[in-house]
């Protein structure tokens, strides 16, 4: 069992908001590409303890804000703030700080071919733990247990990996420093619904043990109602409408009701 990092205070997602709850704090946030606006004037925050899903179809901005909140892209103009710390203007040292506390999981899972499954869940406590490599090769252990992969499996290539597994080695190397705030970029794309299904299981199961705070970026309507405490709901790079699940399946908001109406099936069947 992996104990809950240090950093991260015990959640409260029933008691009144503080500054000292607010995980995330996302303030005006605009970004373009050339003509293209993919955010336009964001804002919203993350509590201590929380998951918040932003949902929203494809090309919406979903996945340019989640890349702003660790640092890879910066902002035309507006806020970050992780921790309360402005990503958007650390130097470079302070950004390399600061994203040890941050666990990302790519939609991809961004593993690296060339080194086994321990290599890969190992690769950021190499480069930023002063831990042995007796006492890594037990935290790899640990992680890939956690992550429910059997003994052994540090040794596979990431090639003879499924979808699902690959998912779950990629969240194995998020939880490797031990962060109190995990990104998630569409953790369920392209896996088929049983195994996304497992994929969420895992995800729920991590807050409660870790007590982690996250933010789950997805197009998967069925997810997001499974995982999120809050759900933000993004279209053309703006934030469109925000709440509770039950807030959200109620909102009269004609961007809201069209979404969910083309994924009607989904979630009454989920």
């Amino acid at each position: 069992m992996i104990s809950e990092p240090a950093s991260a205070p015990s959640p409260r997602p029933g008691g009144p908001a503080g500054p000292s709850d607010v995980v995330v704090a996302v303030r005006d946030l605009w970004r373009s590409f050339g003509t293209l606006s993919a955010l336009a004037g964001v804002s919203l925050t993350v509590r201590r303890g929380e998951t918040l899903v932003i949902m929203g179809p494809s090309g919406c901005g979903k996945s340019v804000l989640l890349k702003h909140l660790v640092g890879l892209l910066k902002p035309d103009r507006g806020e970050v703030l992780v921790y309360g710390c402005p990503v958007h203007a650390l130097p470079d040292a302070d950004l390399d700080a600061l994203r040890i506390r941050i666990g990302v999981v790519f939609q991809s899972s961004a593993l690296f071919d060339s080194l086994s499954v321990g290599e890969n869940v190992a690769f950021p406590l190499r480069r930023h733990s002063p831990l042995p490599g007796e006492a890594i090769a037990a935290r790899v252990r640990e992680l890939l247990a956690l992550v429910e992969l059997k003994e052994g499996t540090e040794r596979v290539m990431p090639s003879a990996l499924s979808g699902g597994m690959r998912k779950r080695v990629g969240i194995a190397r998020a939880l490797a420093m031990r962060p109190s705030l995990i990104l998630y970029d569409e953790p369920t794309s392209g896996l088929d619904p049983l195994t996304a299904q497992t994929v969420d299981e895992l995800i729920l199961q991590l807050r409660g043990e870790l007590g982690v705070t996250s933010v789950v970026v997805t197009h998967d309507l069925v997810s997001a109602f499974r995982l999120g405490d809050r759900i933000a709901v993004m279209d053309a790079g703006r934030l469109e409408a925000s709440g509770r699940p039950e807030e959200i399946l109620a909102s009269s908001h004609p961007l809201v009701r069209r979404f969910l109406a083309t994924r009607a099936v989904a979630v009454t069947s989920s």
